[in-house]
């Protein structure tokens, strides 16, 4: 379960950081701390933007 401050260090990374949204793999556009949501975009679909509950994002071990 991801938390508002990891979503926010991972979206200012400037590392590659792995993270799906029900099992895909997603870009993190924006994080809205006072709703606890993320805009996000699907890596296959870089046009289609949804908000959705940080709580949902999973971040994968890099390998």
């Amino acid at each position: 379960m991801m938390t508002v401050e990891r979503c926010q260090e991972i979206l200012a990374s400037p590392d590659k950081i792995t993270v799906t949204y029900m099992g895909e793999p997603v870009w993190i556009d924006k994080v809205d701390a006072t709703t606890r949501t993320a805009l996000v975009n699907p890596e296959s679909r870089p046009d289609e933007h949804k908000t959705v509950p940080v709580h949902d994002l999973v971040e994968h071990p890099q390998h």
